[in-house]
């Protein structure tokens, strides 16, 4: 906290600087009272700033005129009331007292309430080179503050998404818990503390981060990362019906540009193939063939209506192949190629398909 108030003083120090001049008539022109006075030596001050370079001729001639209107006023007006500048010479000391103890509290009370006080400052190289910040040395730090701050839970919760970024899942299960500990509970937090235990057990919604969104879900029942996750914990449960279900109330629930829409889109079409292929194998033999061509025709539809799911292009054309219907193949991957034209890797991914279904053909129309 020293820090800040040497930097208020260093402020208040700035503003002594350029408020004394409006109350300095004494000193200045000792001789002389009154507004009349403080505009003499405002025309004192200007000539020395011009000569100093700090102001442009122009800018001084414009200033001259203007400080010579006030002066005439001001003698005008002395010469006709006496001593009438010394009421204005103390409003203007009142004023400047003012702000020399208003404004360095009023802009430590912002900074300290909209600015981050109790975080280490950006690397050297950083500030001078405007460059890059050093994410490594950023999180050191912030390490550092926090070994010698534990309970700055606000840390932690900077702190915790760098590390779930950054692969590190322990290590962000931890941050998290440690601000949930220190701040409290609420649904992003606990959705949060969640999600990094679930990426900590390899995916697998266990029972510390079902406990955690069902939390989540108490306080907040629409958190739809909450009912995502225990839609996908429904799923790994083998119910998939339920979990389908869970996915397409989501679904229905969401806004139409809900940043999460795909994500959520995607599982549930993994859960609908799967729940279909189990479905499929109860099936007497002759009802599998159409069964299986239905679920191929549903997922040709939906590509043709959203062409952004490479893994569906990929289930579409091995689907195919199975099926016996190579041409359909290759239609279906010259439709993906068309609709990921702007993505290389799953540009790769379709050639690399391709090869191993032995669908590419070379000049001759021979296999490649």
């Amino acid at each position: 906290m020293l820090i800040w108030l040497i930097f208020a003083l260093m402020t208040g120090a700035a503003v002594l600087a350029v408020l004394w001049p409006l109350s300095r008539a004494e000193t200045a022109v000792a001789a002389e009272t009154g507004d009349a006075a403080f505009f003499r030596q405002q025309m004192a001050d200007l000539e020395r700033d011009r000569e100093a370079g700090l102001v442009s001729e122009r800018e001084a001639e414009a200033l001259r005129a203007e400080i010579g209107r006030r002066l005439l006023r001001a003698a005008r007006g002395e010469g006709r009331s006496g001593p009438e500048g010394e009421p204005a010479l103390r409003r203007r000391r009142a004023a400047s007292a003012i702000a020399l103890s208003t404004i360095p509290l009023l802009a430590l009370a912002i900074y300290g309430a909209m600015g981050s006080p109790h975080l280490p400052q950006a690397p050297r190289a950083a500030r001078m080179d405007g460059g890059q910040l050093d994410v490594g040395a950023a999180v050191a730090k912030i390490e550092a503050h926090l070994a010698q701050n534990p309970g700055d839970g606000r840390g932690w919760e900077v702190l915790a998404p760098v590390y779930l970024r950054a692969g590190r899942f322990g290590d962000a299960a931890r941050a998290y818990q440690s601000a949930l500990d220190i701040l409290g509970e609420s649904p992003a937090r606990l959705t949060d503390l969640g999600e990094a235990v679930t990426a900590e057990a390899g995916g697998i919604v266990d029972a510390r981060a079902r406990a955690a969104f069902e939390r989540a879900l108490v306080l907040d029942p629409a958190n739809a990362k909450a009912r995502y996750y225990l839609a996908v914990a429904t799923g790994q449960d083998g119910d998939n019906a339920k979990a389908i279900d869970m996915l397409r109330k989501l679904l229905a629930d969401a806004p139409a540009d809900a940043s999460w829409r795909g994500a959520v889109e995607q599982r549930l079409a993994a859960l609908s193939m799967s729940e279909g292929a189990s479905a499929i194998t109860s099936l007497p033999e002759g009802e599998q063939a159409l069964a299986i061509r239905g679920m191929v025709e549903g997922l040709a539809a939906r590509l043709d209506a959203d062409g952004s799911d490479a893994a569906g292009w990929a289930r579409l054309v091995r689907s195919y192949v199975v099926l016996g219907e190579e041409e359909k193949a290759r239609e279906a991957l010259a439709k993906a190629r068309s609709q990921l034209a702007a993505d290389p890797a799953s540009l790769d991914m379709l050639a690399a398909l391709a090869r191993q279904l032995s669908l590419e053909t070379d000049a001759t129309g021979a296999p490649q």
